[in-house]
Formats: C-alpha cells, sequence, structure tokens
C-alpha cells in the first residue's frame, strides 16, 4: 500500500469535533459501499474532552472547563486540543482482514515507529491501553488509541502529544489511569514542527500497514 491507493487528509486549522464525526461517518458508509477510497485524515481539534463507551462519570474531573462529547469509539475519557496531532483512520478491514487484535497492534506500532524517528522509544504496556514512554523516572503516556468499527470499516483513531498544553489533560482522569501521567514530544525536549510529524507518520504508516496489504 501507498499513498496511491489512500486518501491522506491534513488540515493545518483546529477542526471541531462534531465536525470530524460527521466526516468520518459519512466517510465509513461510503468506503463501504465502495465508493470512496480508504482515508487517513491528520488534523487539531481546539480544546475539548470526549467520552468513550466505557468512560466513567467520576473520571470527568471538571466538567465545565471545556466542551465534551461524546463519542463511539472504545475507551474512557481522553483530551484533544491543540498541539496535539489526530489521526482519524478509515479502513475497509473486509478487503484486509477481520481481526480487531491486528488491527489495534499494527495502530500502535504505527505510533512507535513514529516516535522512533525523532530517538523516542514508545512501548506498549499490557492492560494499559496506548503507548508508553520511560520518564522522570516513572512511565508516562504520549499517544492514545481509540477506535470504532462499523461493518467491519474503522474510524476514529489515535492522538498523538506533540506540544499541547497538558495542564489541559488535568480535567480528566486521562483513559481511567491516575496512577501515570502524560507527556509528549516537547516535554521530551523535542522540538519538531506538525509538517515534520506528518511526514513521520505517513512514512511509518505505509511500513506497517504495507505489511498487511488488502485481501483481494
Amino acid at each position: 500500500m501507498d499513498d496511491a491507493t489512500l486518501d491522506w487528509r491534513t488540515d493545518g486549522a483546529p477542526v471541531s469535533y462534531p465536525e470530524a464525526v460527521a466526516f468520518m461517518e459519512e466517510r465509513v458508509e461510503t468506503i463501504r459501499a465502495g465508493l470512496a477510497p480508504e482515508t487517513v485524515w491528520l488534523l487539531e481539534h481546539p480544546p475539548l474532552y470526549t467520552a468513550g463507551t466505557s468512560a466513567d462519570a467520576a473520571d470527568l474531573i471538571d466538567a465545565h472547563r471545556f466542551p465534551v462529547y461524546a463519542s463511539g469509539r472504545g475507551g474512557q475519557y481522553t483530551y484533544h486540543g491543540p498541539g496535539q496531532r489526530v489521526g482519524y483512520v478509515m479502513l475497509d478491514l473486509n478487503r484486509r482482514g477481520r481481526d480487531v487484535r491486528v488491527y489495534v497492534r499494527n495502530l500502535e506500532e504505527w505510533l512507535i515507529r513514529t516516535l522512533g524517528r525523532f530517538g523516542i522509544t514508545g512501548e506498549r504496556r499490557e492492560g494499559r491501553v496506548g503507548i508508553w514512554v520511560a520518564h522522570n523516572g516513572t512511565e508516562e503516556k504520549i499517544a492514545a488509541i481509540g477506535v470504532r468499527i462499523r461493518r467491519w470499516v474503522t474510524f476514529h483513531g489515535v492522538a498523538l502529544n506533540v506540544a499541547p498544553d497538558l495542564s489541559h489533560f488535568t480535567g480528566i482522569v486521562p483513559c481511567g489511569i491516575s496512577t501515570y501521567g502524560v507527556t509528549s514530544l516537547k516535554a521530551l525536549g523535542i522540538e519538531v514542527s506538525m509538517a515534520e510529524i506528518d511526514a513521520a507518520l505517513k512514512a511509518a504508516f505505509n511500513e506497517v500497514f504495507a505489511a498487511t496489504p488488502p485481501i483481494l
């Protein structure tokens, strides 16, 4: 798989959450119908919180700080905002293999390889969704994953902390995990532009998902 078979979309200005969800809902249906190509959309949101299908109301610490949106993705509460690169991934698993675990593991590998391009070692942790790094004598989350699948077409996706305001995460218990904190490339001393992040994401995506080509 390469860029010729995938619709890569990139937005420089923040996109509202309802607008993003509306686009994904429409695109999932058209991919399923064979009327649109598989799509990856890279964007930022204005500051907001989203609640996944497993969200615990007690984990919403400050309900008035930012808008809160119910989300059909898996997982719990998460934060989106400027300085965080969100990747919404719309792939047809009818053609790629109907294996949710493989798909999620590929998303993890995508993030790990992207971080590796900037000298950061991202790691999986059993029982903790997302990608983690060793920092300040502990482990901190640098990327979140939350997916939804409808008729084996994927949507929602990943969120990589490039240089967000990390204090914004204090309005929630991120992903229901209070034992560990969150970090970003900037907090790890890596100053990088969104254009550089996007280039790394695209290259790593093609590496990972080319290993599981469409089943024709």
